[in-house]
């Protein structure tokens, strides 16, 4: 196999949702003879794992707005030779499948990043088969809170509560408490089986390792700075990074929470008559 095609055949799963995946894939009661969807594959897990742990009974779908995921995917897909799998082109709150054709549908830390979670739930109720599975990971509002809490601690030192109602509606956005999704999973029709809420720590040397770090930098920095106006966001940021050296000098690292939940969910059998 030439080089570039091995390498297509590793990374589907960034390390910050590895652990989320493990336990969706722990979650996950294995059946065949059925259609499988994945929302917001990424890079492709889980699409291509359950693919080929489900074999040739099933066939997975991904679902992902994205043309690079889709290209990603796809290279992957015909690097490995994985048959049962197809990415396609969409978002959950309109997801171009008949319904009741899934009977395993699955996100990994995916909903967290739709537009419209109910419109989303709703979607997913209305594809999924009677006694579908829906396995959901998602992170939770405490993630990084060691972060915030500084961020809000130096905003709040330079006066600018602006900026932490913004900061706390920013949080609120991204990252829903359990209760909440909970009720949304619930009014849009499915039961819940089970609720497991973990959590893991990403450890770093100290503050400016954190913030260079390449998921920050990719995935959190711009919203981050956004937040702020534009000629404050080197002064602050500046200051945080300061503040973090000084704690981890203080406790010999800095240490990130990142708390997640992930709902073992069920769509009803329909009565027919």
């Amino acid at each position: 196999m030439p080089p570039h095609t091995l390498s297509l055949s590793y990374d589907d799963l960034p390390l910050w949702s590895a652990p989320f995946g493990l336990t969706l894939l722990d979650t996950i009661r294995m059946k065949t003879l059925i259609n499988v969807l994945d929302i917001g594959s990424g890079s492709g897990f889980p699409l291509l794992e359950l693919a080929e742990r489900m074999g040739k009974k099933c066939m997975v779908y991904g679902l992902d707005p994205s043309e690079e995921a889709i290209r990603m995917i796809t290279e992957k897909k015909e690097a490995r030779g994985i048959v049962f799998a197809k990415i396609v082109k969409g978002i959950a709150e309109e997801i171009p499948f008949p319904d009741e054709y899934f009977g395993l549908i699955v996100s990994n830390n995916g909903l967290n990043n739709v537009t419209d979670q109910a419109a989303s739930l709703a979607e997913c109720y209305r594809v999924a088969e009677g006694d579908a599975q829906m396995v959901l990971t998602m992170n939770l509002p405490h993630t990084m809170t060691e972060f915030y809490d500084v961020f809000e601690e130096i905003l709040q030192s330079m006066g600018m509560q602006d900026e932490i109602a913004a900061m706390h509606a920013h949080i609120n956005e991204k990252r829903k408490p359990v209760d909440f999704l909970k009720a949304l999973i619930l009014d849009a029709g499915f039961d819940i089986k089970t609720i497991n809420v973990d959590g893991f720590k990403m450890k770093y040397s100290d503050g400016s390792a954190f913030l260079n770090h390449h998921l920050v930098r990719v995935a959190f920095m711009e919203p981050w700075k956004a937040l702020l106006p534009a000629s404050m966001a080197g002064p602050v940021f500046n200051t945080i990074e300061q503040r973090l050296n000084q704690i981890a000098a203080e406790k010999g690292e800095l240490a990130m929470s990142v708390p997640y939940v992930c709902f073992d969910c069920m769509k009803p059998k329909s009565l027919k008559s």
